[in-house]
């Protein structure tokens, strides 16, 4: 009976060791577990930084200047969209006819680009202006009049017929030949040219020289 007694207590031994040997491999396992959801986070907190980071370089004050040459991808895909809405808005809602702006053509044309921008930035300060709000739309509405006529005096070319026609003119950049003549000149026309270490300035007659004075006894 002692016997069999003790082969139950060495087999409850046995159980006991495996069962602490299980706790311990699920202890091991939640530890890990932990490890890999921590691993997945990192991830998904540097999209959140990156996002929070493209947010914070589209963040900009209504009606400051846009210049499209320096901005990023990432700004002019988001700039780009709200100006060409704005720019059909103003079209429509002040009758602009295609003598004014070609409708077929205007964003081909970068000086009027750059008018249309510049129209849209200050309509956005002037209507948005907590300091003398009440003169700013009106200013506004006067340098529209005068953008308006001087884009169909001066940019338009021949785009009036509803097509679009590239102006005829030779680029002034890109010819490096063109570019290394001007820049060999050292100055603007009428300045002085350098000396060199030979080159004295003209000394001025003298009023009266020693050998105009008068004898004196």
């Amino acid at each position: 009976m002692s016997s069999g007694g003790g082969g139950f207590d060495d087999l409850f031994d046995q159980l006991r060791g495996i069962t602490e040997e299980l706790v311990n491999v699920n202890a091991e396992l939640v530890l890990v577990n932990e490890r890999v959801g921590m691993l997945e986070e990192r991830p998904a907190a540097s999209d959140a930084a990156t996002q929070q980071g493209e947010q914070a370089e589209l963040e900009r004050v209504p009606g400051a200047a846009i210049s499209w040459t320096e901005l990023t991808p990432t700004q002019r895909s988001v700039l780009w969209p709200q100006f060409v809405l704005w720019t059909l808005w103003l079209a429509d809602r002040y009758e602009v006819t295609n003598d004014q702006i070609p409708r077929q053509c205007w964003w081909k044309h970068g000086a009027l680009v750059e008018e249309l921008t510049a129209l849209w930035t200050s309509h956005q300060s002037a209507y948005a202006a907590e300091e003398d709000a009440g003169s700013a739309p009106y200013l506004w509405q006067d340098a529209l009049s005068r953008a308006i006529e001087r884009i169909g005096r001066l940019w338009l070319g021949s785009c009036r017929n509803g097509q679009h026609k590239e102006r005829h003119r030779q680029p002034w950049i890109g010819e490096e030949q063109y570019l290394e003549e001007i820049l060999q000149v050292y100055g603007p026309p009428g300045a002085d040219p350098p000396q060199g270490p030979n080159e004295n300035p003209e000394t001025p007659p003298s009023e009266a020289g020693d050998d105009d004075r008068p004898d004196q006894d």
